[in-house]
């Protein structure tokens, strides 16, 4: 009878002990690492469970008064039938033809025939073999992914999707496409494209970090709105912009929103259906946004010494390593642009912009401004990062140099600005008196504006304007990356340089 009691008691203080543990795993403080600024900017404390932030996350992702939507110039354009796939929130639709009660199988069983490369691509993904990694040995370089599976697991029993004790299978079409943990759904009603949103149910971390971009950005003399520019308002850069709302060619227009995204998606990187950590972290997964002629990222990397050790040696590296450890455990010994630009202070995070400081274009409230406290702690931080692989004393040369050499860049650019602006005020600029149509609303008429870029009509813009368009958005910013990825043909001669001076010998010749 004694021992019955005994082991009545035994188990009531396990239960208690159990229900205890629980209760700490569901109101838990969320993350750690997410910065205080996006909790002061939620309205929460640092001790808010997953839960909590993922609700006050999603609230503010889809608040059009806050980035979301189609923006202020919405009754000058209409979607066009790409545009649900790259706005999905606003614009899709699931087909009508398709009127079937899915089963969590059936999915893969009908695509596994309809669209056999996203199956495949799924079935060797993480979200397809859960169980693979958690039976990894912890001496794969993976094993630090069973930490996240229990992470995600403790999320969604947050959340209220996983009960109590109830471990994750998998994560199938049916769980991102309709609901996680949905058994089945209604093709023709419940299908979704997931956005950012539908990630971060799982990843609430990693759409934490991303979104906080909005909240550490905050420019000190407002050289550009708070959290711009950045991957987290990066449709902003779209819906904001006159002349890309004024197009009336809808097809060029959208080739913009392929990568300006609403707040650009994970799937921008993690690449549908395997979103894979490895691929991310190569240069071509950033490549396909930042090339060409207005920010050639890519281009000034892989012509830097850092592109060729990546381009030589790469392939010795171990990618599965995750990126706190890639230069002691995988090998790595060049920085790619994810180990740059996600470092900060030590960890690595989503946010990219906490040590951002000339953003996307140069301009002279940045470079009268270089000195300022919030400037000099964000080169600090750079120096910090470089000194991974450089001494203190060459990365503070190198940095000090390329500031330098982006204000003279900016000069010749300021200067030229000034003559076109005045032959533009003094009405000089030909045709402008006889055949100078006003461009379609919302935009309005400038002295060699951005929209001169993309329309043009009668003698707007005339040829100087454009030459002036081309030397401030792409010379100017290819003087700049050339300089920031240390590619010296890129800002010496091949590009940057030697292109400002052949636009401003032009201008000056009006």
């Amino acid at each position: 009878m004694l021992s019955s009691i005994r082991v009545s008691h035994y188990a009531a203080c396990l239960a208690l002990i159990f229900a205890f543990a629980m209760t700490f795993v569901l109101c838990a403080p969320a993350l750690a690492d997410t910065p205080d600024e996006t909790f002061k900017a939620l309205g929460l404390a640092k001790t808010a469970s997953p839960k909590e932030l993922y609700d006050a996350l999603t609230k503010r992702y889809y608040d059009e008064s806050q980035g979301a939507g189609k923006g202020s110039f919405s009754k000058y354009w209409e979607p066009i039938p790409i545009s649900k796939y790259l706005n999905p929130h606003d614009f899709y639709k699931p087909p009508q033809t398709i009127d079937v009660d899915a089963q969590r199988a059936q999915c893969v069983e009908c695509h596994s025939q309809v669209t056999p490369g996203w199956t495949h691509s799924w079935k060797g993904s993480v979200h397809g073999n859960l169980d693979a990694i958690r039976n990894l040995p912890d001496s794969d370089a993976r094993a630090y992914k069973k930490a996240m599976i229990t992470e995600v697991e403790n999320n969604l029993r947050s959340i209220g999707t996983l009960k109590n004790g109830e471990t994750l299978k998998e994560v199938g079409c049916i769980d991102c496409h309709m609901g996680v943990g949905k058994d089945h759904g209604q093709h023709k009603t419940e299908l979704r494209m997931p956005d950012a949103a539908a990630c971060g149910q799982c990843h609430v971390q990693q759409f934490a970090e991303r979104e906080s971009e909005r909240d550490t950005f905050t420019w000190p003399q407002d050289q550009w709105k708070p959290g711009h520019p950045s991957h987290a308002l990066s449709m902003k850069a779209n819906v904001e912009n006159a002349v890309w709302a004024a197009m009336e060619q809808r097809e060029v227009a959208e080739g913009c929103t392929f990568c300006h995204t609403p707040q650009t998606t994970c799937n921008s990187c993690h690449t549908r259906h395997e979103f894979s950590a490895v691929q991310a972290r190569k240069p071509q997964a950033c490549a396909i946004c930042h090339n060409g002629v207005d920010h050639n990222e890519f281009e000034g990397y892989m012509l830097s010494k850092h592109g060729t050790i990546y381009q030589t040696r790469g392939d010795t590296w171990d990618w599965n390593v995750r990126l706190a450890d890639a230069m002691e455990k995988g090998n790595m010994n060049a920085p790619t642009c994810a180990f740059c630009h996600m470092e900060y202070q030590g960890k690595f995070t989503h946010n990219m912009v906490r040590k951002s400081r000339w953003a996307f274009v140069p301009m002279p409230k940045i470079a009268e401004n270089l000195n300022h406290p919030w400037f000099t702690q964000r080169k600090e931080s750079w120096v910090s990062t470089c000194s991974n692989c450089h001494s203190d004393s060459f990365a503070r040369a190198y940095l000090d140099g390329m500031d330098k050499g982006i204000v003279s860049g900016l000069d010749i650019t300021e200067k030229a600005r000034s003559v076109l602006v005045k032959l533009y005020n003094d009405r000089l600029l030909p045709g402008q008196t006889t055949n100078r149509p006003a461009p379609p609303p919302p935009e309005k008429d400038d002295a060699g504006g951005f929209f001169q870029l993309f329309w043009q009509k009668g003698n707007n813009p005339s040829a100087i304007e454009y030459v002036f368009a081309d030397m401030w958005e792409h010379h100017q910013i290819k003087h700049y990356k050339g300089l920031a990825h240390m590619n010296p043909g890129g800002y010496t001669y091949t590009e940057g340089w030697s292109q400002l001076i052949g636009a401003a010998a032009k201008i000056n010749d009006e």
